[in-house]
């Protein structure tokens, strides 16, 4: 594999038309996702194509946003009953402070950025002025959940009298019923991302594409969204933060987790519990598959799901006494109940469902969904880390993207698996192309393919090599497995003595003085914050008052 200086010194003198033939020419490079000579890739052609003059700085300027979950806690370290906070306006409205499954359970949500500080810093801002409305409450700083006593001290999240509001409490009530309240305040980080918009112009002209807009992108994106799907793991052993979790969350059931401590679980070479199958990878959607083989196969695959009955969830019932115990039987209630670690993506209309909306103008951006919360930072992620995936993201579109089979997508899911459970092992070896590979020599074949495009983007931003840093930060941790995070953790709950719902408590604490000590006269979006929640608490009202139909209706509506 060239270096990205090599690359340039190498194609430099190549005309645009010798770089167009050479897209379309066989290149017997490595590729990372197949894992043999891949005749098809033109990866490198790519990237040299980019690197040149008439592309430069296409690729700068992409926007990302981050979306974090985190507990409310009391001061004992157990699940806050308290409801949403009225300083924080409105769950329902509210742009960017709302929640998830439960009442206790925040969301954050950024507004897309250019920039990576940019995002940081408004992601502090939330934190800052959340923490000023909770009183003597804080946030859990893991993915895996605080103590819990039973499923009912788990409230679900309420969104007051409107149809809308009551049809997301309804959906959180049938998430309960089908797969346990416990697994549902599992937290975790989705980081946003979509390509600048001048590099779809580049994109059409190196590719010779004749697809119009919508459809270049939707076609480019699902390559990404495959590609990630053979090589999430690398992300889980990277930002995998959650080898260990309080006893309580199996309620008692039997685990091939070992005792770390009277009240703590663990896997010696864990990276994220979260990620595996005593976490969201459980067997419960086992026969729901989502092709991702093309915009058109991933809608139609979850509109089916959606209408399809589960004699599980029939046997459930609809209704109990009147009271919605689920929105439908169906195999999946609506298509965000589908789990998958990565979501093509488009802003819906007020009411429109996700597939409408993929449908009605294609994919506008993508939604990573594999990272743990990080305990090792005030908000659960770094500036470094951001930097790292907008480059794994552009490697995975500017990579070959062949189509998945069923049969491929077990062995991928294998792999993720495996990772999730056992990823330090040393010597782990996983499936590529029907073969048997080291992970280290994998991962690092991945980074070192990677490089260039952090050049690229050094390049652009013109600030130094933050993004080539990031990589090589990931690559040490990629040598030695003691870097990442889980391995931190594991070592720190060792040192320390904790269990895990006390080391969790304990750093809650530090989080809070934390955010206390910032104060809010450098809250640079307190202002915006403010008004936001005045104005969200203004349009729920007004919902609620224009609602004209039952909610039975509004639900059989939302399906026609």
């Amino acid at each position: 594999m060239l270096s990205g200086s090599r690359f340039k010194l190498k194609f430099t003198h190549l005309c645009h038309n010798n770089l167009r033939q050479l897209l379309f020419a066989p290149l017997r490079v490595h590729c990372p996702c197949a894992g043999a000579a891949c005749l098809s890739s033109r990866y490198e052609a790519r990237i040299a194509a980019l690197s040149g003059s008439l592309y430069k700085g296409v690729l700068s300027g992409g926007q990302r946003g981050v979306e974090k979950e985190s507990l409310r806690i009391t001061p004992a370290g157990r699940i806050a009953q308290t409801p949403h906070p009225r300083e924080l306006g409105s769950a329902l409205t509210h742009r960017f402070i709302t929640t998830d499954y439960s009442e206790a359970l925040l969301e954050f949500v950024t507004p897309p950025q250019q920039h990576s500080w940019a995002t940081q810093q408004f992601m502090c801002d939330i934190h800052g002025v959340a923490y000023a409305a909770l009183g003597d409450e804080m946030l859990w700083p893991f993915s895996m959940p605080c103590k819990l006593i039973d499923e009912q001290g788990i409230p679900l999240a309420q969104y007051g009298s409107s149809n809308v509001g009551r049809m997301k409490t309804i959906y959180r009530e049938g998430l309960g019923h089908r797969y346990g309240r416990f697994m549902q305040v599992i937290s975790g980080i989705h980081f946003n991302y979509s390509v600048p918009e001048k590099f779809w112009d580049a994109w059409s002209e190196l590719e010779e594409s004749d697809l119009d807009a919508a459809a270049l992108r939707s076609s480019a994106y699902m390559g990404l969204v495959r590609n990630v799907r053979r090589l999430d793991w690398l992300l889980l052993y990277l930002f995998g933060a959650s080898p260990a979790v309080c006893s309580s969350f199996l309620a008692g059931k039997s685990t091939q987790l070992q005792q770390l401590g009277a009240a703590t679980l663990y896997s010696p070479t864990a990276t994220s519990l979260r990620m595996s199958d005593i976490g969201y990878q459980n067997s419960n959607q086992a026969t729901v598959y989502v092709s991702a083989n093309s915009l058109d196969e991933y809608v139609r695959d979850l509109t089916t799901a959606v209408a399809t009955p589960s004699p599980d969830f029939v046997a459930m019932g609809i209704k109990r006494d009147g009271e919605y115990l689920q929105l439908n039987a169906n195999q999946l209630q609506i298509e965000n109940e589908y789990y998958s670690t990565i979501r093509p993506k488009r802003v819906a209309y007020s009411g429109e469902r996700p597939t409408v909306a993929l449908g009605r103008a294609g994919v506008e951006y993508i939604e990573l969904r594999v990272l743990d919360i990080s305990p090792f930072d005030p908000i659960g992620l770094s500036q470094a880390q951001q930097k790292f995936l907008e480059a794994f993201l552009i490697y995975a579109l500017l990579l070959d993207s062949p189509d998945i089979s069923e049969s491929q997508q077990e062995d991928l899911r294998s792999n993720h698996l495996l990772v999730a459970r056992s990823g330090r092992e040393q010597g782990l070896r996983l499936q590529r192309d029907g073969e048997q590979v080291d992970l280290q020599s994998w991962a690092q074949e991945i980074g070192a393919q990677m490089r260039p495009v952090c050049e690229l983007l050094d390049a652009a931003d013109g600030k130094g090599s933050q993004y080539c840093e990031a990589l090589d930060r990931q690559l040490a941790a990629i040598k030695d497995p003691e870097l990442t995070p889980s391995a931190r953790l594991l070592r720190e709950l060792e040192e320390t003595g904790q269990e895990f719902a006390e080391y969790g408590l304990s750093t809650a604490q530090r989080y809070r003085e934390y955010f206390s000590e910032l104060g809010s006269d450098i809250n640079q979006h307190a202002d915006l914050f403010a008004q936001e929640a005045q104005d969200s608490l203004v349009r729920q009202k007004e919902i609620e008052t224009t609602d004209s139909i039952s909610v039975d209706d509004y639900i059989q509506r939302y399906y026609s």
